[in-house]
């Protein structure tokens, strides 16, 4: 009998070489917390669980909680049993990109039982991720009284962060949106490049998993659905042999490629995949073309929507009119109003009763201009 007993109790233990037995002997003092998570969740949990200990980063092993575990864990299979997707989703996307507590290095707050109780409502009655990831992204914001700001506390905020101050960074914004997602049981994670080809900045976006991946803006609801948004063409120009021009996705499975934070460029602990690919198609465009990027700024400085009007007049052919809306304080700092216009030619930009006359450039794939409004 005690020989049984012994032997059941070692068959628990994982091997010592095992990436869960690593991360354990690294854990310090910490360790006891990590295995009375493992002791206490439930028999149908445990895979979830060793996952999250085996690959999370040094620092947490070191940190996180029994309790902080548990929760976390508790609530994400719970948000699998009880929406319509969940029992579909492939269980190493479940491991991966639902039940992790974190995306980044933002900090570690305790954010699933908050949005679990906001979101699941939300969603009621939409029956595939993308109609969930679609629903959250165009109402939440609202509710959390949350928008885009360069004058956020710091890139990285956590969701609880974003929602104390009420501003965040492209990167705060989705770490908002991918919460939301994975609370409710859709596979959710960090995409983005530290530095675009055209060397304009940097940004990140979310991509969700719906039978693939698929991206969207946060904050930046498209009526039309997903894989749509202004960085669209930015992202056919990435590099994937350039590592400051390449897109990665962030990952909590350790992996031989870490994802680029510019807030931190030399960290190296969080794992990335690059998916540059799938981003990286390129469009034909005519070599006489050049990209009018138009920017409207108000009598204080800040960027302000108004209706833009772009007229052109090719040598020879008929006047050809464009119209669009510019970009206001609440959309990404790279984005523009943009036209596809020809070559050296002469142009009027019209908001209101401002024009501003100019020839489009004769080399370069975009150009910008500026217009500022009068004092009222």
């Amino acid at each position: 009998m005690i020989c049984l007993l012994l032997l059941a109790l070692f068959s628990t233990l994982p091997a010592e070489d095992s990436p869960l037995s690593v991360a354990l002997s690294q854990a310090g003092g910490n360790r006891a917390e990590l295995e009375k998570a493992l002791r206490q969740c439930p028999p149908e949990e445990k895979p979830g669980m060793e996952f999250l200990i085996a690959n999370m980063p040094d620092a947490d092993r070191k940190s996180l909680k029994a309790d902080f575990l548990l929760a976390n864990t508790s609530l994400a299979y719970r948000a699998r049993r009880e929406t319509p997707w969940g029992k579909s989703i492939p269980q190493d996307l479940f491991f991966n990109d639902v039940l992790p507590y974190a995306h980044v290095d933002e900090a570690r707050d305790p954010w699933r039982a908050e949005f679990f109780a906001l979101c699941m409502p939300m969603v009621q009655g939409c029956k595939t991720p993308e109609e969930a990831v679609r629903k959250l992204n165009g109402e939440l914001f609202g509710k959390l009284k949350v928008k885009y700001s360069t004058k956020r506390r710091v890139p990285n905020q956590s969701a609880r962060e974003s929602m104390e101050l009420g501003l965040a960074s492209c990167t705060g914004l989705s770490i908002v949106l991918a919460d939301a997602c994975r609370a409710v049981c859709v596979p959710a994670r960090l995409v983005g490049t530290p530095l675009w080809a055209n060397k304009r900045g940097n940004h990140t976006w979310v991509e969700v998993w719906d039978a693939g991946w698929h991206f969207t803006g946060a904050c930046e609801q498209d009526p039309n659905g997903l894989d749509r948004g202004w960085f669209v063409g930015d992202a056919s120009q990435a590099q994937k042999e350039v590592y400051e021009h390449a897109i990665y996705a962030a990952s909590f499975r350790r992996g031989p490629i870490h994802f680029p934070m510019v807030w931190a460029m030399r960290s190296k602990d969080v794992p990335g995949e690059n998916v540059t690919d799938r981003y990286a198609k390129k469009k034909e465009v005519p070599a006489d073309t050049v990209r009018l990027m138009v920017r409207v700024l108000g009598a204080d400085g800040k960027r302000v929507a108004e209706k833009v009007r772009v007229t052109s007049k090719p040598d020879g052919k008929e006047a050809s009119v464009l119209d669009g809306v510019s970009r206001g304080e609440m959309a990404d700092t790279n984005d523009f109003l943009g036209f596809n216009l020809k070559r050296g030619v002469e142009v009027v930009v019209t908001v209101g009763n401002l024009e501003k006359k100019l020839v489009t450039a004769a080399t370069g794939k975009e150009q910008l201009v500026e217009l500022k409004l009068p004092a009222p």
